[in-house]
């Protein structure tokens, strides 16, 4: 799948542009389709994904849920 602007992801998020690139993937910002809400979306590169990477991104992922500050982004 290429993703980009324009398209739709899992139904619920557009992507709207590219936020950045790097080793690990692409971030881009989007839009909720139902609540309008706007986010990032970070999307690792099929090309280096593995169990091990991917269990250690959700344990980033749940550790930030946790933080509550309006100087860090909410994670969902």
């Amino acid at each position: 799948m290429d993703l980009g602007p324009g398209v739709t992801l899992r139904g619920k998020y557009l992507l709207t542009s590219s936020i950045g690139r790097g080793g690990m993937g692409e971030v881009f910002s989007a839009r909720g389709l139902d609540d309008n809400r706007e986010v990032a979306i970070k999307v690792v590169s099929h090309r280096i994904v593995d169990d091990t990477l991917m269990a250690r991104l959700e344990r980033e992922a749940l550790a930030a849920r946790r933080i509550r500050s309006i100087y860090v982004p909410e994670v969902y």
